[in-house]
């Protein structure tokens, strides 16, 4: 089985069925982590419908699909701040697929997709719950920095130069 990576419409019926597997995903780690239950299917639903990507649409932002064995797989986003900075968003693997190597592939296509904005650096966020995720960030070259934004759900930031 191969990986690919190709970019897709953020509101194409492959990326709205990955962003709902995703947000569902993170939203129940959260509430099972902090409160012992998982997410109110109305909130979940409420939380969907508000934000559906359209930042990830050209000409300033974009949104991969990763393919295994030709089966979508995850996804990652890329949206440019400004004129050079890029924050990475949705990185995603399902998880019958997590451990095959596709994680760093998917991000490494979406540094590519920043470079291809004109970013020469690329920001993030993350949660502290999600380990994986950043362990995947300092593997990757990513080093952890002072938070650049004021999202609640954020714990961690990292930043990588582009070169």
């Amino acid at each position: 089985m191969t990986w690919t990576m190709a970019p897709e419409p953020y509101d194409s019926p492959v990326a709205v069925a990955l962003w709902r597997a995703y947000y569902t995903e993170v939203s129940d780690r959260w509430y099972l982590l902090h409160e012992g239950r998982r997410t109110d299917p109305d909130e979940l639903e409420r939380e969907i419908a508000a934000y559906r990507g359209a930042d990830l649409a050209p000409p300033r932002g974009g949104l991969l699909i990763a393919r295994y064995g030709g089966e979508p797989a995850g996804s990652a986003g890329v949206r440019l701040l400004d004129g050079t900075t890029a924050e990475l968003t949705r990185v995603f693997l399902r998880e019958p697929v997590r451990g095959k190597g596709g994680a760093a592939l998917l991000v490494r296509a979406a540094e590519d997709a920043a470079r291809a904005l004109g970013a020469d650096r690329m920001i993030l966020d993350t949660r502290g719950d999600l380990v994986e995720a950043r362990a995947l960030y300092a593997r990757l070259g990513y080093r952890e920095t002072e938070p650049h934004n004021d999202d609640p759900y954020a714990e961690h930031w990292f930043s990588k130069r582009l070169d």
